[in-house]
């Protein structure tokens, strides 16, 4: 029954705290190193933003794993709510039309349209089943994070070093 049991997700949502914050500041030096470079492209400011929502999301979900005593129908929500106000912008930053002709489909859709589908919608599954007592209620943040963190990487690695090619 652990996975509906915020208390015994706080270790891993330390470990997840730590690791989505020390990416996102990644961003930020990557951003700031180049952003005169990511101007000048259409798509990547918007790219930018996406991974930011992609390392914040685990981030907030640890942070809410982390608050003591708070009641099962609160965290449940607050998963919902960051699943569709963190999924709606991802969601439409990955939209096809935001794809330059330079990024491959299928690198498009490896590192930003499926990480944004999966992000939302996994983590929505994650609040419904953990108010639900069924399905597997928390276990389905470790995908959320996972992916979260891994395409958040790949995005940041692409806006600090892919750029200057």
């Amino acid at each position: 029954m652990t996975g509906y049991d915020a208390a015994a997700w706080s270790d891993f949502a330390v470990a997840v705290a730590g690791a989505a914050a020390a990416l996102s500041g990644l961003l930020f030096v990557a951003v700031s190193i180049n952003v005169q470079r990511i101007l000048t492209f259409a798509n990547l400011p918007g790219r930018a933003v996406q991974t930011l929502i992609m390392l914040v999301m685990p981030l907030l979900v640890s942070v809410l794993l982390l608050i003591p005593d708070q009641p099962k129908r609160a965290l449940g929500s607050e998963l919902i709510l960051i699943g569709v106000c963190g999924g709606a912008p991802l969601l439409w930053l990955s939209r096809p039309a935001a794809r330059s002709p330079q990024e491959m489909a299928g690198s498009w859709l490896l590192s930003r349209a499926f990480p944004a589908a999966a992000i939302s919608l996994l983590l929505v599954v994650a609040g419904i089943t953990f108010l639900a007592e069924a399905g597997g209620g928390l276990y389905w943040v470790a995908p959320v994070v996972f992916v979260g963190l891994l395409a958040g990487l790949v995005n940041a690695w692409v806006l600090l070093v892919e750029i200057l090619r």
